[in-house]
C-alpha cells in the first residue's frame, strides 16, 4: 500500500480510501476542494495502484497497513476518514480494531455484510469481467456490463487494470464479501448511500445500527454507487469541512474549560 500526501502538514488530517477497481485519483476533485483545510492522506489500495504492479491481499491486511502508517506518521490520530465502497469496508475494519483514534468517519456505501457462499464466486467473476471490459472497452460487452455504471468510474477502472488486473478484482471481492463487521468503535460515524443503491445499502445500514445505534445515516436522492463523490465533490467537501469545523470548535471549547 502506498500513501499520497496533499495539503498543509500543520492542519487536521483527512484520510481518503478509494473503492475497488479505482485509484486514489478518483479523489482529486475532492482534494482540490479540501487541501487548504486539511493535511490529506490518499491511500493507494494494493492491486489498484498506478505505475507499479501490486497484489490485493485482504481487507484486514489493508486495514493493518493503514493503522501502521497513521501510528507512525500521525501519532495514531485522524480528524476525519472517508472510505468509498471497498475503502469504506477497510475503514470499518480499522474502526472495528480500534487501534487508532478517528474523530469523524464516513463510510460511503460500504459493504459490511458477507454474501451467501453460493453467490460469492459468480459475483466476483462477473465483476472481473466487468472491470476487464472497462479496460478493453469493447462495444458489445460495454453494453452488457456497463448499463449501471457511469463514464468516470469506467475511466478509473481502466487506469488501474494494467497494474493489478483480474487477480486484484477477484481477491478484492472475495475478501469484501466473506467478512462481517462484528463491532465498531468511533465517536462520530456516518454512513452514506444513494437512493439508486438502496436495495444493497439498506441491509448494511440495518446491521450497522444494531452494533452502533448512534451512527448518522444520510441518504442522497437520485445518487448511485459513488456518484455523490464523482458528480458532487463540492457537497462531499462541504460535509467534510463541517466535520472539521466541529472538531475545531470542540478543541477551542476544551481549551477554554481547561
Amino acid at each position: 500500500m502506498n500513501f499520497r500526501l496533499f495539503g498543509n502538514s500543520k492542519v487536521p488530517t483527512l484520510l481518503l480510501i478509494p473503492g475497488l477497481g479505482v485509484s486514489y485519483e478518483i479523489f482529486l476533485p475532492l482534494i482540490r476542494l479540501t487541501e487548504d483545510r486539511f493535511r490529506i492522506i490518499a491511500a493507494e489500495v494494493d492491486g489498484f495502484t498506478l505505475g507499479r504492479h501490486t497484489r490485493f491481499t485482504s481487507v484486514d491486511d489493508q486495514a493493518a497497513q493503514v493503522i501502521e502508517y497513521i501510528r507512525s506518521n500521525c501519532n495514531g490520530h485522524l480528524v476525519c476518514a472517508y472510505g468509498l465502497s471497498l475503502g469504506g469496508k477497510i475503514l470499518s475494519r480499522i474502526l472495528e480494531r480500534n487501534e487508532i483514534v478517528i474523530d469523524h468517519a464516513v463510510l460511503d456505501a460500504a459493504p459490511l455484510l458477507p454474501l451467501p457462499n453460493w453467490l460469492i464466486n459468480p459475483l466476483r467473476y462477473y465483476q472481473a469481467a466487468n472491470v476487464w471490459t472497462c479496460y478493453h472497452w469493447t462495444g458489445f460487452w460495454k453494453f452488457v456490463f456497463h448499463s449501471h455504471y457511469f463514464d468516470v468510474l469506467l475511466d478509473e477502472c481502466r487506469k488501474t487494470w494494467p497494474w493489478g488486473g483480474r487477480q486484484a478484482v477477484l481477491a478484492g471481492y472475495k475478501s469484501v464479501y466473506t467478512n462481517k463487521l462484528e463491532r465498531i468503535s468511533g465517536a462520530d460515524i456516518h454512513f452514506w448511500y444513494g437512493t439508486k443503491e438502496a436495495f444493497v445499502a439498506k441491509p448494511q445500514v440495518r446491521h450497522l445500527l444494531t452494533i452502533c445505534p448512534d451512527v448518522h445515516v444520510q441518504v442522497f436522492d437520485g445518487m448511485n454507487h459513488g456518484q455523490l463523490l464523482i458528480d458532487h465533490p463540492d457537497e462531499v467537501a462541504k460535509r467534510i469541512n463541517a466535520l472539521s469545523a466541529l472538531f475545531l470548535t470542540e478543541i477551542v471549547a476544551h481549551s477554554r474549560n481547561s
